[in-house]
């Protein structure tokens, strides 16, 4: 019984920490997310962010473009707002930031 209870816990330990992929490295669009909701409380110091989304990446022959959506909450008045961060993909380096507001 003992045999059986151990070989039991020994074949759950190997496939809990072998057959299950990774999930500690973050996204790659996270360093785009944190400058997008940097940007979004710039542009709105008194807001709180609700929630955020990323909607996707562009390649372009010359740049990329990270897509996302916050919805912010501005005292009250809560409102989308997308947030398009273009960047060279060879250096990193940030091209232009564009931000647009919406009704949801």
């Amino acid at each position: 019984m003992k045999k059986n209870a151990s070989a039991c816990l020994l074949i759950i330990g190997v496939l809990l920490f072998s057959g299950f992929p990774s999930y500690a490295s973050p996204p790659s669009y996270a360093k785009w997310g944190q400058l997008a909701v940097k940007t979004a409380k710039e542009k709105y110091p008194r807001a709180n962010i609700v929630d955020y989304l990323h909607i996707g990446r562009e390649d372009k022959p010359n740049s990329s473009i990270e897509k996302f959506k916050l919805w912010v909450d501005d005292q009250g008045k809560e409102f989308g707002l997308l947030i398009q961060i273009e960047f060279d993909p060879k250096n990193g380096q940030v091209i232009r930031v564009n931000t647009q507001r919406t009704s949801n």
